[in-house]
């Protein structure tokens, strides 16, 4: 699958996730009225924070797949990791809303009977959020896509909100509304949580992170390759979910041109079977050999 290919692939999570917001919503903001469940307006109102950073997924994705042109030689492919820098912004507005609201619902306790229906509807949601985040999470790992994981921890969380409705909303009914409060803490503390490792992962990318793993595993099949003598320098990055590495490597000194230009094909063959979505750049240098020890 080629790199633009997996790019449209993953509109698919991120198209699937805001029509699913969409009816979620519209649903649970007119059940919650009509079955006077305040906790199932709440979540009806999380749902549409999430359809705008659900767009951020999708927008982020068709940009990406603009071309490189005169003023991004690279391409566009960071942004998707912007996009999942904006979710995980929204994801942590929704988490400290929910931290407030039951804040304030444990101090200030509300005394009202919701209708049994708002609890099936919030359980419903919940499946059908579990649904859409494994969905989204398969299609993710699979076309390596970090605005569509963040999409997936999006969707989970979304379906942990509606466990917790459903929970306060059951409570409400047996008399024991305190434990809808104690549920969405829980689930308030889960969602900021989400949220700060989607940012983190985000941050890591945008500044040039790359993983130390990556860098030994890379580094062990350049070894390999017949002709390099040793690994001078090594540098990676991400763009998007493209990789770029350059290389620094040292060979035989007495090797012509030919026969270094085929060591670095070598190379970039070796990285192309376990990384095909990545950018070698191999810089060939003579090796020094060392002095001899002089004798006195």
């Amino acid at each position: 699958m080629e790199l633009y290919t997996q790019l449209r692939e993953g509109e698919k999570g991120a198209i699937i996730s805001i029509v699913t917001y969409l009816l979620l919503a519209a649903t649970k903001l007119t059940i919650g009225i009509i079955g006077t469940s305040e906790a199932l307006k709440a979540d009806g109102l999380n749902n549409t924070t999430d359809i705008a950073a659900s767009i951020a997924v999708l927008v982020g994705l068709r940009i990406s797949q603009k071309p490189p042109d005169h003023n991004h030689h690279y391409g566009h492919l960071r942004a998707e990791t912007i996009a999942s820098l904006v979710a995980s912004f929204i994801m942590a507005a929704v988490g400290l809303q929910v931290l407030v609201h039951a804040g304030g619902n444990l101090l200030h306790p509300v005394h009202q009977t919701p209708s049994l229906l708002t609890a099936g509807v919030a359980s419903g949601s919940a499946i059908i959020m579990y649904v859409v985040y494994r969905y989204n999470l398969k299609l993710a790992n699979r076309i390596n896509s970090s605005a569509v994981r963040a999409a997936a921890y999006d969707n989970r969380s979304d379906a942990l909100v509606s466990v917790g409705t459903t929970v306060g909303i059951l409570a409400a009914i047996f008399g024991y509304p305190v434990i809808d409060s104690i549920t969405a803490l829980l689930v308030a503390f889960l969602i900021i949580k989400t949220a700060y490792d989607i940012f983190n992962e985000a941050v890591h990318t945008l500044t040039d992170g790359f993983n130390e793993e990556e860098v030994e595993t890379l580094s062990l099949l350049v070894r390999k390759v017949q002709g390099v003598i040793n690994i001078e320098d090594f540098k990676g990055r991400m763009h998007g979910n493209l990789m770029f590495v350059d290389l620094t490597v040292t060979v035989d000194p007495t090797l012509n041109v030919v026969e270094s230009h085929r060591i670095t094909e070598q190379i970039e063959n070796k990285i192309h079977k376990v990384k095909p979505f990545c950018m070698v750049l191999v810089h060939i240098e003579p090796a020094i050999p060392e002095p001899e020890n002089s004798t006195l």
